[in-house]
C-alpha cells in the first residue's frame, strides 16, 4: 500500500469549542501523521472552490455562511489508508447519529440550525484529497 494524504478541517464550531486540540490528538493517536497545519478564516473564494459540486442547493449559502463564521483549522495528514480511516473515526455526519467512539458521536450534537455543524470534514477520496489539499495548503 501507498500513502495517502488527505485534508481534515476543524470547522468553526470545533475550533470554537477549543475542541481542536483533541481533534487532532484523536488523528494522531490513530497513528496518522499531521503534516501540515494551519489556521485561518477562509474566503468566500476558498469555500465556494471547496464546495463546489454543491452550488446551487439549498444548503450551500447557508453552508458557506457557517465556515466563513471564524476560524477553521486545515490539517494535511498522511498514513496508509487515511481518508477511510479518518472518516471512520469523524463518524456519521449527522452527529446525533455517529456511533460513541467517533469524534461526532461524542462531541457533536444536532444544534437545530439551518446547516448541520459537525466539527470536521474529511475528503472522501484520493481524488478530492488532492483537489482540497491544493485549494487549503497551495
Amino acid at each position: 500500500m501507498s500513502t495517502e494524504q488527505t485534508l481534515i478541517l476543524v470547522k468553526p464550531d470545533g475550533v470554537a469549542r477549543g475542541l481542536s486540540g483533541e481533534i487532532l490528538r484523536r488523528i494522531e493517536a490513530k497513528g496518522y501523521r499531521v503534516t501540515g497545519l494551519r489556521m485561518l478564516t477562509p474566503t468566500r473564494e476558498l469555500l465556494a472552490a471547496h464546495y463546489e459540486e454543491h452550488e446551487g442547493k439549498p444548503f450551500y449559502e447557508p453552508l458557506i455562511e457557517f465556515m466563513s463564521s471564524g476560524p477553521v483549522v486545515a490539517v494535511r495528514a498522511e498514513g496508509e489508508r487515511v481518508i477511510e480511516g479518518f472518516r471512520s473515526i469523524a463518524g456519521a455526519t449527522d452527529p446525533t447519529v455517529a456511533a460513541p467512539g467517533t469524534i461526532r458521536g461524542d462531541l457533536g450534537r444536532d444544534w437545530g440550525l439551518a446547516v448541520q455543524q459537525n466539527l470536521v470534514h474529511g475528503s472522501d477520496s484520493t481524488l478530492s484529497a488532492e483537489r482540497e489539499l491544493g485549494l487549503w495548503f497551495s
